[in-house]
């Protein structure tokens, strides 16, 4: 079996509706200029508040993708 390399890398989504939204549009960002994404793991969830309410779900992601070969 070959091996493989991954790189990962920290991204932040955002949402005014939900966490699982701010996590869907920082992945459909990263894949615009990213290839071969693997996994993308939640390591932290926090809002922004205005005026007393949740103005803004925010979720750092750790993003991994696989390293191309020259071979």
């Amino acid at each position: 079996m070959a091996e493989s390399v991954y790189k990962v890398i920290e991204l932040v989504g955002t949402s005014t509706e939900s966490w699982e939204k701010a996590a869907t549009a920082a992945v459909q960002r990263a894949s615009k200029t990213l290839r071969d994404l693997r996994i993308a793991e939640a390591t932290r969830f926090d809002v922004t508040i205005k005026d007393g309410k949740v103005a803004e779900y925010r979720v750092r992601l750790g993003i991994s993708f696989k390293y191309e070969t020259q071979d």
